[in-house]
């Protein structure tokens, strides 16, 4: 069996690739089809996000697991089937943390006609840019600024770092 999925690239200009994946793929092997669709290397470190039906960014699959005992979740250790299971399941994908180039990655068929092959490309339309676009990142503001310094700091060589 195998799993038609669509990838979007975050750019003004519309860029998308379907892909039909074997099932069995590990997510390191689906992030290295996206990269090579998009014409990258697949080289950078990156990332998958579980993501809603409002593409709101979940749970953090990386690329390598950074855990002290190399148990936590990564790409290599993940399937696809693990995260995809049913059609409108959704990811980002997030490729090369200087750049930042961000993918709208969701399951279209998950009982699409196998090729034979581990991926294959089966739709493509637009370019990708030769530069990631600028991405601005903000975040509500939580908490009052007065909340975040006590008073008492007037300068950093005042403070007694043995006692932390």
């Amino acid at each position: 069996m195998a799993y038609k999925i669509r990838v979007i690239l975050d750019v003004e200009e519309d860029v998308i690739r379907d892909i039909i994946v074997n099932e069995a793929i590990s997510l390191e092997d689906l992030h290295f089809t996206i990269a090579k669709s998009f014409g990258f290397n697949g080289q950078e470190m990156a990332s998958f996000y579980r993501a809603d039906d409002q593409w709101e960014q979940g749970i953090e699959i990386p690329l390598c697991d950074m855990s002290e005992d190399d148990d936590a979740i990564s790409m290599e250790n993940c399937n696809v089937t693990d995260i995809l299971r049913k059609t409108g399941d959704k990811l980002i994908y997030v490729y090369d943390f200087f750049s930042m180039w961000t993918f709208f990655v969701e399951l279209i068929d998950p009982k699409a006609k196998s090729t034979g092959e581990l991926s294959k490309r089966v739709f493509s339309f637009g370019k990708t840019p030769k530069e990631a676009p600028e991405k601005e990142f903000t975040s509500e503001k939580l908490l009052d600024e007065d909340d975040y310094f006590n008073d008492d700091f007037d300068n950093i060589d005042d403070i007694d770092f043995d006692n932390y």
